[in-house]
């Protein structure tokens, strides 16, 4: 099974207000929208993704966005809310493709792996609708829908309770990381770059700091979109090569 993505992208000018003390007011945008580049250009290098679909009302996210492959589709009018622009994102999916599977993904996921976000959709098949719960396990990374199934998307707040809820079932694979390190805050962020970032949000990072390679103290640990970790990287180099 192939899966379409719904990634919905606040408005620029909105997003990720907890980073503004740490990065400046000026540097937070960017950040916000380097982590929706990283997170999409993961997304579409992964065997287990057809199509990205980005639900947002922000021109630039959606220029940006378009230009690496994904589908734009503007925000619904009303008061929807989060959950309003992912059944929307869905419904315009199967408008085209009425037995598409479809899952949503957050778009500040800037550590994300092909790899680990394939062995979650896998995962993902074994149920009518499925999620996997955030790195702090009160939200939701991921909530994904069966062709025929109703995606109900329950986000914001403790959404890992309301999704278990409402029948969705619990994906617990373990080495799955960066498909659950989502960025709200400064230690986020800290806990994604010990993960290694993609190489927008390292720029954006290393630009917000100041100075090359710093933020709050810690390096800029660079990971590029498919690549190992810094570290799995450093162990696959010790290890020796057999005879």
């Amino acid at each position: 099974m192939v899966w379409t993505l719904v990634v919905p992208v606040k408005p620029l000018a909105l997003a990720k207000s907890r980073l503004a003390r740490g990065a400046g007011e000026g540097a937070r945008a960017g950040l916000a929208l380097a982590f929706a580049v990283d997170t999409v250009a993961a997304a579409l290098a992964c065997a287990a993704v057809r199509d990205v679909v980005v639900v947002t009302g922000d021109p630039l996210v959606g220029a940006e966005l378009t230009a690496l492959g994904a589908r734009v589709v503007a925000e619904p009018e009303g008061p929807g809310g989060l959950n309003g622009a992912l059944a929307h994102g869905a419904r315009s999916v199967r408008t085209g493709r009425p037995d598409a599977a479809v899952a949503t993904l957050n778009a500040d996921l800037p550590a994300l792996r092909p790899a680990e976000l394939a062995r979650v959709l896998d995962s993902a098949t074994e149920f009518p609708r499925a999620f996997l719960a955030d790195a702090a396990g009160i939200g939701t990374t991921l909530l994904a829908a069966a062709p025929g199934m109703e995606l109900a998307p329950a986000f914001e707040g403790h959404s890992r309770a309301r999704h278990r809820g409402s029948g969705a079932r619990e994906i617990g694979l373990a080495g799955v990381d960066s498909v659950r390190r989502d960025v709200d805050t400064e230690e986020d962020l800290r806990a994604a770059l010990a993960l290694g970032v993609g190489p927008r949000t390292a720029a954006a990072v290393e630009a917000s700091a100041g100075a090359p390679g710093a933020w709050g103290g810690r390096p800029v640990r660079q990971g590029p979109v498919g690549g190992p970790r810094p570290h799995e990287a450093a162990a696959e180099r010790s290890v020796p090569c057999a005879d």
